[in-house]
């Protein structure tokens, strides 16, 4: 089956991370790809990737990548595809400096950008852009848009019966 979202790592070690997405991915019924791939030590690599992600079929790329996190810019570089950045939690700067190299792209480039280590919400976002063409998975959006509404109802009403100190306590 053709993955509709591929998910490119600039490292293995973001792969705990990345789960994350996987999971949402995967309760909505999207397939995906995962690769590892570097802009700096792999640039030939993630550039073919990039250009070959679409006519193979898929609809979003999402990239994850610490640092000076250059990943998901040169994808977007070399495809028309969106492109969704998730900046890593990592280096002296925890993440900061890959929000900032993920937001910060040049005009003519762009790069949606999540939270530091937003890979639930890059992934939701990935499911959003293919809704906009496949009923199916707009679908489960509003379910998932649904339960999130009744999660928070719930702990609403068990506050109120339980008060503070007894909700912290369960």
């Amino acid at each position: 089956m053709t993955a509709m979202v591929g998910i490119v790592l600039g490292s293995d070690s973001d792969l705990p991370m990345m789960k994350d997405a996987v999971k949402v991915l995967e309760k909505f019924g999207i397939t995906y790809e995962m690769n590892i791939s570097s802009a700096h030590r792999a640039p030939d690599k993630t550039a073919h990737y990039a250009r070959a992600a679409e006519s193979r079929g898929m609809k979003v790329i999402i990239a994850a990548a610490g640092l000076a996190a250059h990943l998901p810019g040169v994808i977007a570089a070399h495809t028309v595809l969106p492109v969704i950045g998730v900046p890593v939690k990592s280096g002296a700067l925890d993440g900061v400096d890959a929000l900032y190299s993920i937001a910060q792209m040049p005009p003519g480039i762009p790069v949606a950008s999540v939270a530091i280590n937003g890979a639930k919400n890059a992934a939701i976002l990935a499911a959003q852009i293919i809704a906009t063409t496949d009923n199916s998975i707009k679908e489960k959006l509003y379910q998932y848009k649904e339960e999130m509404v009744q999660e928070v109802e719930a702990k609403d009403a068990k506050v109120k019966e339980l008060g503070v100190e007894g909700y912290l306590a369960v």
